[in-house]
């Protein structure tokens, strides 16, 4: 492989990773790991900033309750689409607060309500609890439950990373037995979407670029997924009948192929896709806008795509109904 392409400002960032010294993400236990990735985030990320709407909610869920938190750029609203967030993490790390920026964010710019959903981590609870988690999560959402104070007409799913991977699979499980509305878009950033197979990009940018190969080994032997189920590995199942879909990777990841692979698979699934690329960005951007700025466009671009699928769906899911 020629050497890739890395924006400068990207490698800015990836020298000072490796100038600090320290345990990696995978040489410590899964406490550390947490406790590592929430110190970067004041670090690598902007700050919450104003809302008018940041509150916990708690969810019943399959095996006690789900911590969840609502990002909404205004005090109320009427019924429409709600947002339904997965974080990133490897199914080991990473919470509420280590998104809260870019969820936020997510509601300003889209101006729509989103409920982040805090499903349970490994190795405390290992698969299938985090898909369970982020279908029982979404459900209720749909539901309309009162203590959303939001009323949802259809659902979008995002996530990214790990949380890319429970989008898909929470689209792929309410495809299959409907929720009390639909989902109408499903956008998952740089998601592990086919962990039964080892992808190009996986040994070209195994070291040096973040996320790397020793970590996401270390997430798999926490996770213990079945890779032959779609929970575990979602292109192990069918993709056709999946919501319309936004699809973003990085091109320095070692899962970007995975992505590219899912994108692909969905077109022809006959499943309408915008896929886009952060050339020369690395997995994660969208929580590192501060330490590389250059990553606020590609969030930008990300969320440009997804209002637009959102309009398109909406638009679409009313004239359904009208004509119904």
């Amino acid at each position: 492989m020629s050497a890739p392409y890395v924006r400068p400002d990207v490698r800015g960032f990836l020298d000072y990773l490796s100038s600090v010294p320290g345990p990696k993400t995978h040489e410590g236990t899964a406490e550390a790991a947490r406790a590592m990735y929430n110190a970067m985030k004041d670090v690598a990320d902007p700050p919450v900033g104003d809302l008018a709407t940041i509150r916990d909610l708690t969810i019943p869920g399959p095996d006690g309750d789900i911590r969840a938190r609502l990002f909404d750029v205004r005090d109320a609203r009427a019924p429409g689409p709600v947002v339904v967030f997965f974080h990133g993490g490897g199914f080991v790390i990473g919470d509420l607060d280590t998104h809260a920026s870019f969820t936020a964010e997510m509601s300003r710019q889209l101006d729509l309500p989103v409920v982040a959903v805090d499903y349970r981590l490994a190795p405390e609870a290992t698969w299938p609890a985090a898909p369970a988690d982020c279908e029982a999560a979404a459900r209720w959402v749909a539901s309309n439950p009162a203590g959303l104070g939001r009323t949802a007409t259809s659902l979008i799913l995002s996530g990214d990373s790990a949380g890319g991977t429970l989008t898909i699979t929470t689209a792929m499980a309410l495809r299959d037995a409907a929720a009390a509305v639909p989902v109408i878009v499903q956008a998952p950033m740089y998601p592990a979407a086919d962990m039964a197979k080892e992808y190009p990009s996986f040994e070209d940018f195994a070291d040096g670029f973040l996320l790397t190969r020793d970590t996401m080994l270390w997430f798999a032997e926490h996770y213990q997924a079945d890779f032959a189920d779609y929970r575990g590995s979602p292109m192990a199942g069918s993709l056709v009948g999946l919501p319309p879909a936004v699809v973003v990777t990085a091109s320095l990841d070692p899962i970007r192929d995975q992505g590219r692979a899912y994108a692909a698979a969905l077109v022809l699934a006959g499943v309408p896709v915008t896929y886009r690329e952060a050339v020369g960005n690395i997995h994660g951007f969208i929580t590192l806008r501060q330490a590389i700025p250059s990553s606020v466009g590609d969030v930008a671009g990300y969320l440009a795509a997804v209002k637009d699928a959102v309009v398109e769906a909406e638009g679409a899911r009313v004239m359904t109904q009208a004509a119904g």
